[in-house]
Order: structure tokens, then C-alpha cells, then sequence
């Protein structure tokens, strides 16, 4: 009989998973030591004192955990996914600590303060992250970029729990584990295995090292300039100071180039009202929804033809000018045309901002959709569903995947009328595939779709017997879309006051469409039989 290895008295495999999940969750302590300054900066110092101490929290079990397990062996494809999972679901709890302390070390007299003045409403939405479940709720959708919130009036949040809500949107969509692996990884320790796991296949360099190093160059460099772009756009169309304007520019293109859309507005973008900031934001939007490598091309070949070559890009344009038609031709038809759109009477604007927002994933909301009618809530969360293009910031099934799905079927149906000795090669993209390897593409796309699907509508049955008589079947499946595919929109559901049901079910949905199902089945699999075959 063969002795199992052993760390420390715990078996290897586990002592891998232990350790670098440990050091995911030392890396969000450094995140939340940089917050601690901005809080000191809004002379916050109550929130200061709340990011201290989740910071201090964070770091220690981080930091015990990868000294315990240093010398765990390193990462295969079975820990790999067991990390990926694991270590988002840690993050986003060690994530939801600041919003927790801080929400129980304000003192009410200061916690007013933070209501915005002339606000209708009274009271700070700070306290609702006393609740232990709603503080999870908001840092899972932070760090899985879904944007549903709890704070009902962002406004009146600390200056450093927004920015918070920003940072951990802006880290997680471009991945967590990626941004450890560039940091903290070195050549030849298994880092491959750790980004391949968090579902990103595509590679710039041939070190993985080197490649999340340029996108995170590439992504800096995307930040900055969307910052300088909103910060015109919003100074010109609202009546804030610059400090403010450029306040509100920082933080919503952080949440839009990484496609996550948590705002500080009251109403997200409906709040500005302007075509200006609409209009500014779309190719922000498309920016984070476009794959990484592709943008690698276009910036250090500066030729064009690379985007339009793409096959994931030139559907994710066709994508946008069908939506944005069918979604106006929906809305035009619809009776309540008038008083869903508040009196503006600009289908046309709100749909097809509406739609870029939901098929980048990306959430921001410039309409009342909730008001939509049903037919206009099923085409949102269609794009909702399908996402964009894979390797770039977005959730959803990812268009390559209905494309796969799309050339095999037609594939199967040549097939048929062929006879069975004849070779039948698919072009997927710029790659050509032989029978086997169209074989094991369909497969593994069909399986992923298939299972998303599943959960997707068995969710939304639950939730459409759990959220209220107020709410049609059209609102869970639209809510249920939005959390799993990552997006961030709302029909009315989600906030402080739904069901806790409904809530833990939304946790899991925002999990697993971050990690597209496998590595959470894996997951679950492991915690239940190990991790041996």
C-alpha cells in the first residue's frame, strides 16, 4: 500500500489548495492596506480603522497559511480548479470584512454624515452591511464583477467602501488569480495551471508569466485613459465640482472597463442623464468585453485587421447592431412605452446602451427596466446569457461557445448526407479542425451551455415562487441572468429586503458564472470524495 505525502500532518493535496489560497487571500490584504490611505484621505477614520483591521485579519490567515504549506508540492489541473474555485469563494469572504467592520464601527451621528444633502432619504445604506450575509453578498458581487448590490443609495457610502466596491470590481475582472500569478508566481511553478483553471486559455507570451504581466499593462493603460475620457464627459454635462467629477469618473471606469458596474450614483447611469456620458462609456463598455489578445495585436502591430479577423469580435459587433434594433423595435411596440422610458421618448438611446451594457456584462443602467415589458426584459437576458468574447473581462456562456455550438450543428447535419469516409474539416476561427477535434470543441462547448442553462432556469423557477406576487416570471429569469451571467442589472429584486433564500441562491449563481460551472463541480466533488480519481 502507498503512503499518501503529507504537510505538516495534512495530506499534499490539500496543503496545495491551503497555500495558495492563502495566497490569494494575502494579496486582497495588500488591496485593503491601499485602502486604508484613501479612507485617510476622506479623513474617514472610523472606515480607516474598519479597512486596518480587515487588512490585519486577512493578512494573518494568509500569511500563516503559505508559511504552514510552503513546501506543498505545486499545483496539477485537479488543484488547479479546486484553488480557482476555493479562492474566490475565500476572497469574497475575507472581501466582505471591511464592509462589515466598517458598518459596525461608524457611529450613527457619523454615519449620517455620509448621506448626501437635500437626499430624500435619511439614513447611510452603510448599515445594511451589519448583516454578515449582505456584506458577503456585495463582496462576491465585487469580486465576481456582477454589480447587484445591497447599498440601495450608493451616494451615501463612505468614500472608501465606494472606492472599495471599485478596487475589488477593477481586480477581479481581469482575475484575482491572475494578478497573483504575476505578482507571486514564479517560472515553472504551476502557474499555467492556476490561469488555465480560472477558464483563460488564451496566451500572449509563451510564459504565463508574461502574458498576465501585459495584460494587466494593457489594462492599466485602458483605465487611465477611460478616467481622462469620463472625467470630461461627466464635468460637462453635471454640475459637480472637478474633485467630485473626477470622483465619479474614476471609480465608474474602473467598474465599466472591467465590465462589473457597481456606480456611485442613486441610479446608476440614469442618474447623469446625458448622451455625452452614454455615449463615452459604450466603447468602454466594448473595451472589456473584447478579448486580451486581440487588443495585444491591435496596440503592438497597430493593424486593424486584427480586430475585424477575430471571430469572437466581428459577432460580438453584429451582436450589438441586432440587439440594439430588436430591442427598439420590442420597446416601440410596447403600450407602456412612454412611462418606461420616463417621457424622454429615445428608444433608440436607452436600448441600445442597454443592450451594450448587458452583452459586455458590464451592468451600468440607464432606463427603469423594471418597467420594461416582457419581451423587453427576454432580449436583455438573452445578451445577459450569452456574454461576450472569452478571455476578456466579461461573464455569461461567452460567444465562442454559441458559435462552437453553431458550425456543429450544421457540421452534423453535413455529416449526414456525406458518406462516412469523407473528411470534413470546420474552421473555428483562424483554426482548422479535424473530426476529433471538432468532436471534443462541440462537446465541451454543448456541456458548459448545457449546464449553465439548467442551473440558470432551475433558479429562476425558484426564485419566481420566492420573490413576491409583484414580480412575473420575466423578472426572475431576467434577475437570475444578471447574477449569473455576471452582469449587474436589476428588475427590482435583488436589494436589502429579498428573500435570504433567494439571496444564498444569487451567492452561488455569481460563483458560478465567474468560474463557467466545471471547477465548481470540481470543487464540490473534492470537498465530498478528494481529490483522487
Amino acid at each position: 500500500m502507498t503512503r499518501r505525502r503529507t504537510v505538516r500532518g495534512v495530506p499534499a493535496d490539500l496543503a496545495t489548495i491551503l497555500r495558495d489560497v492563502g495566497a490569494l487571500v494575502l494579496m486582497q490584504a495588500g488591496l485593503m492596506a491601499l485602502s486604508v490611505a484613501v479612507a485617510g484621505v476622506f479623513r474617514e477614520l472610523y472606515v480607516a480603522l474598519a479597512f486596518l483591521l480587515a487588512g490585519g485579519v486577512t493578512a494573518l490567515v494568509g500569511a500563516v497559511t503559505r508559511k504552514l504549506f510552503a513546501e506543498a508540492p505545486n499545483p496539477q489541473m485537479k488543484h488547479g480548479m479546486v484553488i480557482a474555485a476555493g479562492g474566490w469563494f475565500a476572497t469574497a469572504a475575507f472581501g466582505s470584512l471591511p464592509f462589515v467592520f466598517a458598518a459596525y464601527l461608524v457611529p450613527p451621528d457619523v454615519m449620517a454624515t455620509f448621506v448626501p444633502a437635500g437626499a430624500e432619504y435619511g439614513q447611510s445604506s452603510l448599515r445594511y452591511f451589519r448583516n454578515p450575509l449582505h456584506a458577503f453578498f456585495e463582496s462576491m458581487s465585487g469580486w465576481t464583477g456582477s454589480g447587484l448590490t445591497m447599498a440601495v443609495h450608493e451616494p451615501s457610502l463612505p468614500h472608501a467602501i465606494q472606492w472599495w466596491r471599485s478596487l475589488i470590481q477593477w481586480v477581479g475582472g481581469v482575475g484575482v488569480i491572475v494578478l497573483t500569478t504575476a505578482i507571486l508566481a514564479r517560472p515553472g511553478s504551476g502557474s499555467y495551471t492556476l490561469y488555465q483553471a480560472e477558464t483563460r486559455e488564451e496566451r500572449i507570451h509563451p510564459s504565463i508569466v508574461h502574458t498576465v504581466q501585459t495584460v494587466w499593462k494593457i489594462f492599466v493603460g485602458y483605465t487611465a485613459f477611460a478616467v481622462a475620457a469620463l472625467f470630461v464627459a461627466i464635468y460637462l454635462s453635471e454640475p459637480l465640482s472637478p474633485g467630485t467629477a473626477f470622483w465619479h469618473a474614476l471609480n465608474h471606469a474602473m467598474t465599466g472597463l472591467s465590465t462589473g458596474g457597481f456606480s456611485v450614483t442613486d441610479n446608476s447611469i440614469t442618474s447623469y442623464d446625458s448622451t455625452l456620458v452614454e455615449t463615452v462609456l459604450l466603447p468602454i463598455m466594448t473595451l472589456g468585453a473584447i478579448a486580451f489578445p486581440i487588443h495585444y495585436l491591435m496596440l503592438t502591430e497597430r493593424d486593424p485587421r486584427a480586430l475585424f479577423e477575430d471571430v469572437q469580435t466581428k459577432w460580438l459587433f453584429v451582436l450589438f447592431g441586432l440587439g440594439a434594433v430588436a430591442l427598439t423595435a420590442q420597446n416601440l411596440v410596447t403600450p407602456q412605452f412612454g412611462d418606461a422610458f420616463l417621457g424622454r421618448g429615445d428608444a433608440f438611446r436607452d436600448s441600445t446602451f442597454q443592450f451594450v451594457s448587458a452583452l459586455t456584462c458590464t451592468g451600468f443602467q440607464s432606463a427603469p427596466i423594471g418597467r420594461w415589458s416582457a419581451g423587453g426584459k427576454l432580449i436583455v437576458s438573452f445578451a445577459m446569457t450569452l456574454g461576450g468574447a472569452a478571455g476578456s473581462t466579461v461573464g455569461g456562456i461567452k460567444i465562442i461557445r454559441g458559435y462552437t455550438i453553431g458550425k456543429g450543428i450544421t457540421w452534423q447535419f453535413s455529416r449526414v448526407f456525406l458518406p462516412s469516409s469523407a473528411v470534413v474539416n470546420v474552421e473555428i476561427g483562424d483554426r482548422l479542425l479535424d473530426r476529433e477535434g471538432m468532436e471534443r470543441e462541440f462537446s465541451e462547448a454543448a456541456i458548459v451551455s448545457m449546464l449553465w442553462l439548467i442551473i440558470l432556469f432551475v433558479s429562476s423557477l425558484v426564485l419566481v415562487n420566492v420573490a413576491g406576487p409583484s414580480f412575473t416570471y420575466a423578472d426572475a429569469l431576467f434577475e437570475v441572468a444578471s447574477a449569473q451571467g455576471n452582469v449587474g442589472l436589476s428588475s427590482g429584486i435583488t436589494g436589502p429586503e429579498m428573500p435570504v433564500v433567494a439571496e444564498s441562491m444569487f451567492l452561488l449563481n455569481m460563483w458560478i458564472g465567474r468560474l463557467e460551472i466545471i471547477p465548481i463541480l470540481v470543487f464540490l466533488r473534492s470537498a465530498l470524495y478528494g481529490l483522487d480519481p
